[in-house]
């Protein structure tokens, strides 16, 4: 069933083989939707990587070493030819341009979601999600080239969604 938080989106025909990028602040239905589309194997959720690292997908402290095993288990499953959906934010294009060069290497087709959700929803789901610790809204995004994640609020990735939206409107721009 659809409602106000639930908004109909068009069916997607996901390849056999292939990287499919889901893009969008956390509340915004990226692991839903993965649930429905993917089987388990196929999902590489940066949380389920955090609670393998660090026993807890919450941990923000284990953002980076989450993101090198997901990294790791993407590229050995393109190498064997196999799907892989990564269900994290992926709001900055350096964090998707990681991505690119794996299903370049492997030579996988790209797939992107973006989940383009009004901050109020966002914020309303992330308010009763008892699976997270988001003490007053406050999100962690890793960050580029540092061991340690740097702390973003809901509302930093979902305007960071917005501006990277706007330059990877350009052909060939994920």
């Amino acid at each position: 069933t659809h409602g106000p938080m639930t908004p109909s989106v068009p069916p997607i025909e996901l390849p056999r083989f292939g990287l499919v990028v889901l893009i969008g602040p956390s509340g915004a239905g990226k692991s839903t939707w993965a649930a429905r589309h993917a089987r388990g194997t196929e999902i590489l959720s940066s949380d389920a990587f955090r609670a393998l690292v660090a026993d807890d997908e919450s941990d923000q402290d284990a953002t980076l070493d989450a993101f090198d095993v997901l990294h790791l288990v993407a590229a050995r499953r393109l190498a064997h030819r196999r799907l892989s959906v990564v269900d994290a934010t992926n709001v900055e294009s350096w964090a998707r341009g990681r991505l690119l060069e794996l299903a370049s290497t492997h030579r996988a087709r790209t797939v992107a979601v973006v989940f383009d959700v009004p901050l109020d929803v966002c914020l309303a789901r992330n308010a009763v999600r008892a699976d997270r610790r988001l003490r007053n809204a406050v999100r962690h995004t890793h960050a580029a080239g540092s061991r340690t994640a740097a702390p973003r609020p809901i509302t930093w990735t979902y305007a960071s969604l917005t501006a990277s939206l706007a330059i990877s409107a350009s052909p060939g721009g994920l």
